[in-house]
């Protein structure tokens, strides 16, 4: 729909015209509830505020402008809906630290601790420790670019300027370098 066309029904509705609402309706009902349910994710809220969107619009379609969009304008009343229903709907935190009341007295929270993983540490650590020692077994002119550019995090033609070497061979190194570093690590 053009919109002229749209001015057109906006025009109408403000004179009264209930045929002018029904059709704003029908033709941005959809788009208004695909916009609010991605916000609030719950299709019954979704459709009460469908409802409500379309209430406060028609309450305020003389504060409309047009040389905005319509259906912009009222996205953003979809959006400023949604958000204050869920402000309203907004959880009760509840503290870690302070025991809350029960029907049997006062209960305090224990909350178990995921992050320590001990098997997980030492499995990291003995892989970090033979990458090291894979790398430190490789010939010299392979463990330094190896370590220029993984470790150092230097650019090929940084590594070539400090080792004074063409940047294709600094290039072929490396990945020479990472291809005997596979071979020693397949284990792993």
């Amino acid at each position: 729909m053009s919109h002229d066309d749209e001015a057109e029904i906006i025009t109408r509705a403000l004179s009264g015209n209930q045929q002018a609402y029904t059709e704003l309706v029908e033709r941005h009902r959809q788009a208004v509830f695909h916009v609010i349910n991605r916000i609030v994710r719950n299709d019954d809220a979704a459709n009460d505020l469908v409802q409500e969107t379309f209430m406060k619009a028609f309450s305020s379609l003389a504060s409309y402008r047009s040389e905005y969009r319509f259906s912009t304008w009222l996205y953003k009343i979809a959006a400023n809906a949604s958000i204050d229903h869920l402000r309203k709907k907004r959880i009760q935190a509840l503290s870690l630290d302070r025991p809350f009341a029960t029907e049997d007295g006062e209960v305090e929270l224990e909350v178990p601790d995921y992050s320590f993983h001990p098997e997980r540490d030492l499995e990291r650590k003995l892989t970090s420790i033979s990458i090291e020692e894979a790398i430190n077994s490789l010939p010299p002119k392979y463990r330094e670019v190896i370590i220029y550019r993984h470790t150092e995090d230097k650019s090929y033609e940084e590594i070539a300027d400090q080792l004074s070497i063409p940047v294709g061979t600094v290039k072929a190194r490396i990945f020479r370098a990472r291809e005997l570093l596979k071979k020693k690590l397949r284990h792993l």
